[in-house]
This record gives C-alpha cells, sequence and structure tokens, in this order.
C-alpha cells in the first residue's frame, strides 16, 4: 500500500487506515470474535494505522486495539480523550489527561501512546495556552509520542494547525463534505500537519448500498442522533438530510469505474485531495475491508469525476452543510 508521511509525528502510514469507532459502539451490535476478524483483516492487508478513541465502548475498542497490538510491529495507533467528561473547557485540565492517559495506555497495553487527539473539544480548548502545554509536558514524560486534534469545524482546525507542536488534525472529509479543501488542507501542507480524513463514507450514505427504505437498529447512532440529539449531527451521514444524501449518491453512481463500488471512489475521491495523510473508513467485516484496502490501488479520478463529485455537492450538499462546518 502506498504510505504518507502523518505530519509532524514523523510516522509514515498506509494511505488507507482502519476507524475503530464501530468496535465499540454506536453502529449496531459487533460481538469480539469479528472485532478481531477485521482488526486482524485489516493488517494483513496492508492497513499500518488504527484510530480509536476512549469512548468507543467505553474502552471496549482500545482494549480489543490492544489485542492486536501485541501480535503485530510497525503499527501506528492514535486515540482519543476528552468525551469522558462535561464538555466545559476547564475539564481539560493536566490531572484529567493524566487520568485518561493512564486508562488509554492500559486498554492498549503500551507505555508509549503513537497519537492522542483532543476529541473534538470545546471551541474555545484550541486557543488555550495551558491545554497545549500539557499536552507537551505528557511528550516529554513519554507518555505519548504526538497530539494531534479532532475537530468538527474549519475554524477549530484552522486555529489547531497554527499550534507549532500539533502533529495531526483529524476532520470530517468526504465527497459530501468539500469546506476543508479551500483552507484547512493547503493551511495543513503548508504547516507539515497530517490530515486524518475521517466519516470517509458520510457514516454509510457513500457505500451505494442503502435506499428509502434502510433502517438502522436503535443503538445505532444512524438513527438516534440523526438530528444531533446525542452529539454533534455533522458526524451522522456528514449532517446530510438522508434523503438528499440518497439522490446525490444516484447522481454519481453513473461516473464509476467499471467494476469499482460507490465506496472504492468514495474513498478514492479522498486519497486524491492534496494533504491528506490517511482515511480512516470503518468495517463490519473483513469483506469490508478488502473493499476499503482495495481503494488505495485505483488509479486517481479523472477530471470529468472529480468535476462530477464538486457538480453534485454544489448542486444537492452545499446549500444544507457547508456553512455550517
Amino acid at each position: 500500500m502506498e504510505t504518507r508521511r502523518l505530519g509532524r509525528t514523523g510516522r509514515d502510514v498506509g494511505v488507507v487506515g482502519l476507524g475503530a469507532w464501530q468496535l465499540g459502539a454506536d453502529w449496531g451490535a459487533v460481538d469480539e470474535s469479528d472485532a478481531l476478524g477485521v482488526l486482524r483483516a485489516a493488517i494483513e492487508g496492508g492497513v499500518t494505522f488504527i484510530d480509536t478513541a476512549d469512548v468507543y465502548g467505553d474502552g471496549r475498542s482500545e482494549r480489543l486495539v490492544g489485542q492486536v497490538l501485541k501480535e503485530h510491529d510497525n503499527l501506528t495507533v492514535a486515540t482519543k480523550m476528552g468525551r469522558r467528561v462535561e464538555q466545559v473547557p476547564e475539564n481539560y485540565s493536566p490531572a484529567n489527561f493524566r487520568a485518561w492517559n493512564d486508562r488509554s495506555r492500559q486498554n492498549l497495553g503500551v507505555d508509549t501512546i503513537d497519537l492522542v487527539q483532543l476529541h473534538c473539544p470545546p471551541t474555545p480548548v484550541y486557543s488555550t495556552d495551558a491545554v497545549f502545554d500539557a499536552l507537551d509536558a505528557m511528550v516529554d514524560e513519554g507518555r505519548i509520542a504526538a497530539y494531534g486534534v479532532s475537530v468538527e469545524t474549519c475554524a477549530e482546525a484552522l486555529t489547531a494547525i497554527a499550534r507549532p507542536n500539533v502533529a495531526s488534525v483529524q476532520i470530517i472529509l468526504n465527497a459530501f463534505r468539500l469546506k476543508p479543501l479551500d483552507e484547512v488542507l493547503p493551511a495543513a501542507a503548508a504547516a507539515g500537519v497530517g490530515i486524518i480524513a475521517r466519516v470517509p463514507l458520510a457514516s454509510g450514505l457513500l457505500s451505494g448500498k442503502y435506499d428509502e427504505h434502510t433502517t438502522f437498529s436503535a443503538d445505532d447512532h444512524r438513527t438516534y442522533n440523526r438530528h444531533g440529539e446525542a452529539f454533534d449531527v455533522g458526524e451522522t451521514f456528514s449532517g446530510v438530510d438522508f434523503a438528499t444524501g440518497l439522490e446525490a449518491v444516484r447522481r454519481l453512481m453513473p461516473w464509476l469505474p467499471a467494476g469499482t463500488t460507490m465506496a472504492q471512489f468514495a474513498l478514492r475521491w479522498i486519497l486524491d485531495q492534496p494533504g491528506v495523510s490517511v482515511v480512516i473508513p470503518g468495517a463490519r467485516n473483513p469483506e469490508q475491508v478488502a473493499g476499503n484496502i482495495s481503494a488505495a490501488t485505483l488509479p486517481p479520478l479523472t477530471d470529468d469525476q472529480l468535476a462530477a463529485v464538486r457538480d453534485t455537492y454544489d448542486t444537492l450538499i452545499r446549500p444544507q452543510v457547508h456553512d455550517r462546518w
């Protein structure tokens, strides 16, 4: 698999990674054997970057990742912290950071975590010097090798990129979320900050497998957070109305190369954007893993295909989401 430098971490990672949210919770039940099968299939397929968080299944995702981390070398594991408490800036303190970090290191079975990201904190946190001083201290102590941020908005990303020791920014980027192309990706490239593209398939909309009759289980965020009831609605279907998303996918379908799935097309589109370090699709079974990984072997999209994505976005998606995040 093609590798790219993950910003200021100094590490090279495969361009298609694995997002491990669904192995913890919020996407319907995934039993342990299936979750471990997904992780092992990803690694065997060439994935070298795995992204998790301390709140995914209250640590379950981290613990599962920790099991396979014992079996393989040359993996880069990123986790996130900050969502275990009320989302107010004062909770982003050195004492809490160390407590969360201790728990994540225990879950993962490591002394030093490769990359720790603030998990979509309140906006003022990005402008608080004491927060980043605390993160610098954790690097000095050997608790973490590098730190980054996961953001909801482009404005938050730009504030983080200006910080001298932020290694990476994780941001929603897909064919239904083009705003990061305007300023965030160029700024990150200029600063040497890595870009981790999350929600790459718009919570499955860009898999091309859904229609108006598709339903999701009660414990799936695509049911209970469709209107932002539990967390930022931008995390669910990228904030796009479900029916609008289905129509957008139908407009893109004719542009798929022969033998290519909608998901592979969507992932290839992300990989073609200058400045992207790694994309982190999730998967519930080894077949989905293999399909995602194969996107890295596809040729770059043509100018006409890229224009079709832009036109579909401008016509259907931009009015709903462009000014929100």
